[in-house]
């Protein structure tokens, strides 16, 4: 399921950049599976996947323009 940008607002930019780090691992490990032959739905998991690091990498980038 997708993060949504509410939630990350309210998050430190600690937990966000960890997120991003997990977020990152996970759509690796999706790659992989799928560069293997086990991707039965992975393009839709890739997908939201890529959205959620847009939408934490967006509310970073919010942060950081307020300041």
């Amino acid at each position: 399921m997708s993060i949504k940008a509410s939630s990350l607002r309210e998050q430190t930019d600690e937990e966000l950049l960890n997120l991003i780090d997990e977020t990152r691992t996970e759509l690796a490990s999706v790659r992989m599976m799928q560069r293997v032959g086990d991707g039965s739905q992975q393009p839709l998991k890739m997908r939201t996947l890529r959205r959620d690091i847009a939408r934490i990498k967006t509310v970073m980038q919010d942060r950081i323009n307020q300041a």
